[in-house]
């Protein structure tokens, strides 16, 4: 009686108002959204592997930790939406005795990339820009650059003028014609760190930058590895209309619950950040890098708001960003994408005989090419790979790296943090993976 009681009460409080209806239905939906996944992994049966394949590939992991080769790794596979292993391995700060957990927060440099090319796919959905789009349509600054011909030992160069207007796909694959500072010792590149370009304060700035800095090359004809993401991030936010990071919260991070990966690391969660490590031959051992004093620090949440290196994620939060790109845009029910588009960004672009890190004086990586922020492996026997076609993969400056492979539904993660000097003889880590891997599957 009294549950009948306590029953009937709370049927009429819940009829009150249609208001009270609609906050409740949106209340309940927001619970019932579990995006705790993933915790642990299912188990190596459950993904269609072996125990011995995943004992080998956790035991070649916990190695490479344990012969300093870094310092700490967290490293994830998944096939057919089953976690096979979901491991950590040494530490996150050696100096602070923090271990490497789960939760660890990573510097992910240019795995923002993929993020930025999912937020313009987006857009595109909206019908707001096309492939064939030219980039000055969106960054009017770039009607009138210039591209470097040649240049003497001074620096100085001889320029001429565009023959036509970069596109969309050209800075969606690198071949646009920008450069990025990261490398080269040409004027270009010279002029992007002269100029300070990725220590910009906001994407305006870097805008401005960029289009006083003439063009390597006309559009088109060659691939180099350039500042094209930190432009399509301002151009997320030009047609978007909202700040970059306020657009990947709302429309991303937020739905595909990917709660740690920010541009920025809250103070709360400075415990969980993970140092980065260099080896040290002088001493023999790894060491701590300092940051950046030329940067603003991690923990500024005004930091440039970076579509081509900026964010710091978590495991977590990225395997659930790229099991997303494996179910075809969608993941626990939220749609981020169309498989069309998913099928577009993985997809190589390049024209006809340009390959990835192909320039004028090499040819390039045989059978790979360049979607929409992916390498992509369009020709594994070219490419002498023993993935499947079309597996599509990125990396980040601190050594992070992931690759999908659709042809059989499977991924992989490895988060690590290292930038400098490597142990002599130190392990292929990636390679060791792979091949652990696929050995697996036969």
């Amino acid at each position: 009686m009294l549950i009948s009681q306590r029953t009937s009460a709370f049927k009429k409080w819940l009829n009150t108002s249609a208001l009270t209806l609609a906050l409740s239905a949106l209340s309940l939906s927001a619970w019932s959204h579990d995006t705790s996944w993933p915790v642990e992994a299912d188990g190596a049966s459950a993904a269609g592997f072996s125990q011995a394949t995943i004992d080998r590939l956790d035991a070649a992991m916990e190695k490479i930790v344990s012969d300093n080769d870094v310092a700490g790794m967290v490293w994830l596979l998944a096939k057919d939406g089953k976690v096979a292993t979901y491991e950590t391995a040494g530490y996150a700060s050696i100096e602070d005795n923090r271990p490497m957990t789960k939760d660890t927060l990573f510097r992910i440099y240019s795995m923002t990339k993929p993020v930025t090319g999912v937020a313009l796919m987006m857009l595109h959905e909206q019908g707001l820009w096309d492939f064939d789009d030219p980039v000055s349509k969106f960054v009017p600054e770039f009607e009138n650059l210039q591209v470097m011909v040649s240049y003497d030992e001074s620096g100085a160069m001889q320029l001429e003028p565009l023959t036509r207007q970069p596109t969309m796909r050209e800075l969606l694959n690198h071949s646009a014609g920008f450069g990025y500072g990261l490398g080269g010792n040409d004027p270009v590149n010279e002029a992007f760190r002269d100029k300070g370009v990725l220590a910009s304060s906001d994407l305006n700035e870097l805008i401005d930058k960029v289009a006083d800095i003439p063009l390597l090359y006309q559009p088109g004809e060659q691939w180099v590895y350039s500042i094209a993401v930190d432009i399509q991030g301002y151009i997320v936010e030009k047609l978007s209309g909202m700040p970059f990071g306020e657009f990947l919260d709302q429309k991303i991070f937020n739905p595909l619950g990917m709660h740690d990966t920010a541009f920025y690391v809250k103070a709360e969660d400075k415990h969980r950040f993970a140092d980065v490590y260099r080896w040290e031959a002088s001493q023999g051992k790894l060491m701590r890098n300092e940051e950046r004093p030329d940067r603003p620090s991690y923990l500024d949440s005004t930091r440039l708001e970076s579509g081509g290196g900026g964010l710091v994620s978590s495991t977590h939060d990225y395997a659930r960003f790229l099991q997303m790109l494996v179910n075809g845009g969608e993941l626990d029910g939220r749609r981020i994408l169309g498989p069309q588009s998913v099928d577009m960004m993985r997809s190589n672009t390049l024209r006809d005989g340009l390959l990835l890190r192909g320039t004028d004086t090499r040819p390039g990586q045989a059978g790979q090419g360049f979607g929409v922020d992916f390498a992509v492996i369009f020709d594994p026997v070219a490419a002498g790979s023993v993935q499947g076609e079309g597996t599509y993969y990125w990396s980040g400056a601190a050594g992070t790296w992931f690759w999908i492979d659709p042809v059989h539904d499977m991924y992989f993660i490895g988060m690590i943090q290292a930038q400098g000097g490597t142990r002599p003889g130190a392990a292929n880590m990636r390679g060791i993976a792979v091949d652990i891997i696929y050995e697996g599957l036969k």
